[in-house]
């Protein structure tokens, strides 16, 4: 049972990888409508050309520059192939540069346990089941459930928040699944859940 729900959050973490990735080599306009950081802005923005694809969100997280180290560390932790199964899965898809943020040492000891440390860490950034943007700010205010553990989404000010990690892009939607970008890494399940 523990084997199949981190194979689903791996799946789901891959594929959101996969989805943000295809987003982010969109055109500025095209990207532009795509990216919110308030509420308001999420609950308006619709899915694009990518809510046709036929690729799963493994796949167009992989195609996303900007995903390369959530994909690269979704393929250490073997949960490429989860991500890449029926779903549907919604990935909170930490983006490069969040990953920057990660003190080195705390990257390196995660990555040196990928089946262990690295997996929970994943398994945290995904939930079983499509959530779009209105859906999560509709739970602002509420815990959702991760494949890792619950995690809180809030609005802060005008943004919307997962694990305290703004949500800055949304709404790409794979075969399998749908991906939001994050800028930060959540590490743990909140603690008011």
């Amino acid at each position: 049972m523990r084997n199949k729900m981190l194979f689903k959050l791996v799946a789901v973490v891959f594929g959101f990888t996969l989805v943000a990735a295809a987003c982010s080599s969109d055109d500025s306009t095209d990207a532009s409508k795509d990216s919110t950081t308030t509420t308001e802005k999420a609950a308006e923005t619709t899915t694009t050309a990518a809510a046709a694809s036929t690729k799963n969100i493994v796949v167009i997280a992989s195609e996303a520059p900007d995903a390369s180290t959530l994909v690269s560390l979704v393929k250490a932790a073997g949960l490429a192939e989860t991500l890449s199964g029926t779903g549907p899965f919604t990935i909170m898809a930490p983006t490069n540069e969040a990953f920057s943020k990660v003190p080195a040492a705390t990257l390196a000891s995660l990555q040196a346990d990928p089946k262990g440390a690295l997996t929970d860490v994943l398994k945290l950034h995904v939930i079983s089941g499509k959530v779009t943007a209105d859906d999560a700010a509709a739970a602002a205010g509420t815990c959702v459930e991760t494949l890792g553990g619950k995690v809180k989404i809030e609005k802060v000010g005008d943004n919307l928040t997962f694990g305290g990690a703004k949500i800055v892009k949304v709404n790409i939607e794979g075969s399998n699944g749908i991906i939001h970008f994050i800028d930060g890494v959540v590490t743990a399940p909140s603690p008011d859940c």
